[in-house]
Formats: C-alpha cells, sequence, structure tokens
C-alpha cells in the first residue's frame, strides 16, 4: 500500500501515514486494463455507460432526466482530478480523449430518449 508520512502541526498528533489515493487509484485503474486486456479508451466508453446505468438504477430517474448523465460527468472530472494529482500535470491529449470517450455515447442516449418523449408529449397533447 503506497503510503506518504504527512505533518499534522498544530494538533499534537505527530506524524501521521497518509494514504496516496491517486496512486492508488492509478494502479487500480492500470489492474483493470491489464486484466481486461481493454484499451483504455474502450474502458472509458463503458465506464460512462456503466455509471450512466447505474445511477439510474439507484436514483429510480429516466435516462430521459439529467441526473445520469451528471453522474457521469462528474465521475469522469473525478477520474481527471485523480490523474492530475497523481501524473502532477494535465495531459490535455489524454484527458479530452477520455471525456469524449466517457460523455459520448450516455450524451447520445440522453438527446435520444429526450427527443423521444417530446416527441410522444407533442403526440399526447394533439391528439
Amino acid at each position: 500500500m503506497a503510503l506518504r508520512s504527512g505533518s499534522t502541526r498544530g494538533r499534537g498528533l505527530g506524524h501521521v501515514a497518509v494514504m496516496d489515493i491517486p496512486a492508488l487509484y492509478t494502479k487500480m485503474i492500470l489492474a483493470i486494463g491489464d486484466g481486461t486486456g481493454m484499451a483504455d479508451s474502450l474502458l472509458h466508453v463503458h465506464a460512462g455507460m456503466a455509471v450512466m446505468f447505474l445511477t439510474r438504477v439507484v436514483t429510480r430517474r429516466s435516462l430521459s432526466t439529467p441526473w445520469p448523465l451528471l453522474a457521469v460527468l462528474i465521475a469522469e472530472v473525478g477520474n481527471e482530478v485523480l490523474d492530475r494529482l497523481h501524473y502532477g500535470s494535465w495531459r490535455w491529449a489524454d484527458t479530452s480523449s477520455d471525456f469524449v470517450n466517457t460523455l459520448f455515447w450516455p450524451t447520445m442516449l440522453y438527446v435520444g430518449l429526450k427527443l423521444r418523449r417530446a416527441r410522444s408529449l407533442r403526440s399526447v397533447s394533439g391528439a
């Protein structure tokens, strides 16, 4: 387990071991990629859809509401922030590719369902 020593100045606790969460997260993500043999870009596609559907199940909100898509966005921002903390700088080519791969299909699904819902509401009100 990756640990680093941190100071707790002014609290009288001495040195406390603090987990290096970004390093542990990166290690876990690399293990998933190595274990599945899938490319990082494909893993982002799967992760985006998994977060969207898991959010739909947990919140019981329709996929045509913004909440499942917002959860995907929040998860991807968190992923990129952890990458930034681990690597020490933004890797813009990787970050932008990760955003596109993670958010593309959840966004398409949301837009398609939103359009279908609007069309069905129009047909009900116009009948």
